[in-house]
């Protein structure tokens, strides 16, 4: 069950960007996390944006806008492999929100955070990896 989560300051995202990124950042996650593109993971996948207040944000350098995706996985869900392709593709979505070229990649951080085996809990118990795996391949046997 991942979450991403992306913070920006507030006006940095285009109009079109500000109206899709949620759900745009959500289907790179599960993409990369190998989850079966059904209703059932597609409504697991959690997005949050939260959009900073003007001058909030700031660098020991200059005022340009900074981006952080922090996503949060089931531990051992994504391997270096698939890690390195969220960062990327999360990195160019966000790039395309805004309306910023590849240029400016280096201002976005994309933050994994692997949740250990036994600390996510939903529907009131805990949330296995194992349990997870064994509903996505029950879920692309139903497809």
């Amino acid at each position: 069950m991942p979450m991403i989560r992306l913070t920006v300051p507030i006006g940095v995202l285009t109009d079109q960007g500000r109206a899709t990124i949620q759900r745009d950042l959500a289907a790179v996650l599960l993409r990369w996390e190998g989850a079966p593109d059904t209703a059932f993971f597609r409504a697991q996948a959690w997005s949050y944006l939260t959009e900073l207040p003007e001058g909030v944000q700031k660098t020991a350098e200059d005022d340009a806008p900074r981006f952080l995706v922090e996503v949060t996985v089931p531990q051992g869900a994504l391997s270096e492999r698939r890690k390195e392709g969220l960062v990327e593709e999360a990195t160019a979505t966000v790039l395309s929100a805004a309306g910023l070229s590849p240029a400016e990649a280096p201002r976005v951080w994309v933050l994994v955070d692997e949740q250990p085996e036994g600390t996510w809990g939903a529907g009131g118990s805990i949330v296995r990896y194992a349990d997870l795996v064994a509903l996505a391949k029950g879920e692309r046997a139903d497809a």
